[in-house]
């Protein structure tokens, strides 16, 4: 069986969305044992693209925050 590349969606939350719809059929029982093992390869891609997002938006967050963040004193 050839791989064929997806493609990346159009944002986290068009991802995420794609995620939890694929978790719902696999949870379901009811995909034939090819689809399940194209539905978990295709989870765990949308997985590494909702971690890869997360951690550059933590990154942009922390270069703003850098030397912004001060200790809260109250007067």
């Amino acid at each position: 069986m050839p791989k064929t590349k997806t493609a990346d969606p159009a944002s986290y939350e068009a991802a995420l969305e794609e995620l939890e719809q694929l978790v719902g059929r696999i949870e379901s029982g009811q995909l034939p044992l090819d689809q399940l093992l194209a539905g978990y390869q295709r989870g765990a891609a949308l997985l590494a693209f909702c971690r890869d997002r997360l951690e550059a938006v933590e990154g942009q967050i922390q270069v703003l925050d850098a030397g912004a963040l001060q200790p809260w004193t109250s007067e």
